[in-house]
């Protein structure tokens, strides 16, 4: 072979590599992302969960490729600034804030990386995004809110159950979606003639008493995605039982712990939606602008039958028509 010869041929594999390893894509690539969460309960956890899950099933794995910064706020809103503008401060692939209040301190002091949210009610009056289905910028994510929901289980309420007609909610009326909820809440019931009674508190140690206040007042509980609130739902949960009045919620895993019905989806689904997201933008070169902001899709009646026993409830076998997957959505 003359020496033409082996300098084409050199450049011939060269060129073969090449196009080996553009087509695996860069393997060697090392990703950061940072995630604040509010506070840590069944739900948020499940998000955070779901949305690791989605990163892993695509290749992106703590341990391996994947750093994370995880920051929990401890509810506190003062956290929740401090550890935005660290976020601010560094340098990520991508920054996630789960619940509103950890989302809107996110998008407030993260402008040059992108953002995703997730387990936010309603990120147009949180002022997290202007538009849903092109919400522009570095933001984008998914509400845990299909408006559809709230509807619905005070429907199932109304029309189950006859003997009810005031239910009392404990409530931080400081976080905007859970009044935002509570709000959908009443007007819904106001149409059946069914009162919402509110018993507000500042912080979670206030909840049990605020529950208990309402004893006596109302003929059920309900709680919306309170993060306060459901930080200690345990102890609704325990004055529902003591005092046998139906305990309805706004998520599956309130109901899993111990409340005997909501109009729900899976959090670790949401989570790994907001995860396929991030895959999008990391991996695929997507910017979050130009990704709609998702709702959950797949509502279902959940029902809990030991809650149920436990708080003097009769499930009648129309109550449990109206579920669509029996086998995963009636908890015995």
């Amino acid at each position: 072979m003359n020496l033409k010869n082996r300098i084409w041929l050199t450049a011939l594999v060269s060129a073969i590599a090449l196009l080996m390893i553009a087509g695996c894509g860069d393997s060697s690539k090392q990703y950061k992302i940072a995630i604040s969460q509010i506070v840590e309960h069944p739900s948020l956890d499940a998000t955070r969960n779901g949305f690791l899950a989605a990163l892993k099933d695509a290749g992106i794995e703590e341990g391996k490729n994947l750093k994370l910064d995880v920051n929990f706020a401890q509810g506190d809103p003062t956290n929740n600034i401090t550890i935005a503008q660290k976020f601010a401060g560094n340098k990520y692939d991508l920054v996630l804030g789960i619940a509103t209040p950890s989302a809107i301190a996110v998008v407030q002091n993260v402008k040059d990386m992108p953002v995703l949210f997730a387990a936010v009610t309603d990120p147009l009056a949180a002022k997290i995004v202007s538009n849903l289905e092109k919400p522009g910028g570095n933001v984008s994510g998914a509400s845990d809110t299909n408006p559809a929901a709230v509807e619905q289980l005070m429907n199932f309420i109304t029309g189950s159950f006859e003997n009810i007609k005031s239910i009392g909610i404990v409530i931080n009326e400081g976080e905007e979606n859970a009044v935002i909820m509570a709000d959908m809440a009443e007007k819904a019931l106001s149409a059946h003639g069914v009162k919402l009674v509110r018993a507000a508190v500042a912080n979670t140690s206030d909840v049990k008493q605020a529950a208990e206040s309402l004893i006596g007042r109302v003929d059920a509980l309900y709680v919306t995605l309170d993060n306060t609130v459901i930080d200690a739902v345990s102890s609704i949960i325990q004055v529902a039982n003591d005092n046998k009045l139906p305990f309805f919620s706004s998520d599956r895993d309130t109901v899993e712990a111990g409340a005997f019905a909501t109009v729900g989806f899976k959090y670790y689904d949401h989570g790994y939606q907001v995860g396929q997201m991030a895959v999008e933008i990391i991996k695929n070169g997507k910017k979050p602008g130009d990704l709609a902001v998702t709702v959950p899709d797949k509502l279902d009646l959940i029902l809990n039958l030991k809650a149920a026993a436990a708080q003097g409830i009769t499930v009648t076998d129309a109550m449990k028509d109206q579920v669509k997957d029996k086998a995963t959505n009636i908890i015995e």
